[in-house]
């Protein structure tokens, strides 16, 4: 952001030990600038909000709502100019390279870091007891773990797990131990090897930078930066601009996570897929995008009005703006009128496009149809209401 805006002689003074860094640079008016970086884990970027010592929470989890109270002051900080999306991740439930299991579901996942499972041989591997790494309780990769595997288990973490401030010591610590397993960031897999995931009647998902760009990999997560939406000071707006920028997706792409400029890739047609949809497949691609939604709504949430503001710039520069996409919208068995809901949630997307001049060729719902997640829990129903996006 500093090099796009002119900025010279930028200094990055790096303090691993303390994960506290500051950044010096010249702006292009000859004004002295100064950025600090205190990375302590997404609760500290919110601390920093209610305390007034910093501009930006950067936060792997959602604003809790005792921090959008504490900060009512501010301003909404549920609003779209508040809750900024900047990135996707995706928890990888790492393990040693020589480990011979693939792949788990979220209920034996929940069962080993609960230590209700203590001996690989259980899940058919070689027999060793299970030693269980996690990551520290300040830490948003922690909550987010917490969140989408252990409570909807109803179980807790097993007390005497190893516990790290940082992702990479983490993985670190679990290639270089046959029984251990961890999870981390997507980006910190590094020596260890990461399973496939099921969750419901999901197919297998490996943490692939695909199956995380458009949110169907179960334990899948998004990267947030939060200001205040009455915030003045120019550098943190535009950070905060540059991040939402092309340039500044490319770099969460470069740096290890997925960025959300929008791609399109062939989707193989499946014998389980149903036949309008398979039929679609066979002759359309699917962008790196889905539109999701809350239980018993259409309406879409700040992540989907920054998706429809890149998904035009994409429809456009492609020359796709008439008759070229197709919506499909899916539920979860919990909503009355799947079928007709998962429609609905589609024309909404249809409407928001039409609003910016992107007439599209056709609309389908298809209930229930195909999960990415668990309809048991409201994590995997939330997954699983959701509307894709094709172009033709």
């Amino acid at each position: 952001m500093l090099k796009e805006s002119g900025a010279t002689d930028i200094d990055i003074q790096l303090d691993a030990e303390p994960q506290e860094h500051r950044i010096t640079a010249v702006s292009a008016q000859g004004e002295s600038i100064e950025i600090s970086l205190n990375a302590h884990g997404s609760t500290t970027g919110f601390t920093g909000l209610i305390d007034r010592t910093g501009q930006i929470a950067a936060s792997s989890r959602p604003i809790k709502d005792s921090e959008v109270t504490a900060l009512k002051n501010a301003g909404n900080m549920l609003s779209k100019e508040a809750e900024q999306v900047i990135g996707l991740d995706g928890l990888a439930v790492i393990m040693h390279p020589e480990n011979p299991l693939d792949s788990l579901n979220v209920e034996q996942i929940a069962r080993i870091f609960s230590g209700q499972v203590s001996d690989w041989a259980q899940l058919g591997g070689r027999q060793g007891k299970i030693k269980v790494h996690a990551r520290d309780g300040n830490s948003g990769t922690w909550e987010t773990f917490r969140d989408l595997v252990l409570k909807p288990n109803q179980v807790d973490l097993l007390a005497d797990a190893h516990r790290y401030e940082s992702n990479a010591d983490l993985s670190r610590a679990v290639s270089s131990d046959r029984n251990a397993v961890g999870f981390v960031g997507l980006a910190y897999i590094q020596e260890a090897k990461a399973l496939s995931i099921t969750a419901g009647d999901s197919r297998p998902m490996y943490p692939s930078k695909a199956l995380v760009a458009t949110e169907d990999y179960p334990l899948a997560r998004r990267l947030y930066m939060y200001i205040s939406p009455e915030e003045t000071n120019p550098l943190a707006l535009g950070l905060i601009a540059f991040t939402q920028s092309k340039a500044g997706q490319d770099i969460v792409d470069q740096v290890g996570f997925v960025g959300q400029n929008i791609t399109a890739a062939r989707i193989a047609p499946q014998p389980y897929m149903p036949d309008d949809y398979r039929k679609l497949a066979e002759e359309a691609h699917r962008l790196s995008v889905n539109i999701r939604f809350s239980e018993g709504s259409a309406r879409l949430d700040n992540k989907a009005w920054q998706d429809i503001d890149r998904l035009l710039e994409y429809l456009q520069t492609e020359n796709k703006t008439e008759y070229k996409v197709v919506l499909v919208g899916f539920g979860d068995p919990r909503s009355r009128g799947a079928e007709l809901l998962s429609r609905l949630r589609a024309r909404t997307v249809s409407a928001a496009l039409a609003g910016r001049g992107i007439f599209v060729k056709d609309v389908m719902g298809i209930g229930d149809d195909l999960p990415v997640a668990a309809n048991t829990h409201d994590d995997g129903r939330n997954k699983n209401r959701r509307v894709e996006l094709w172009v033709y």
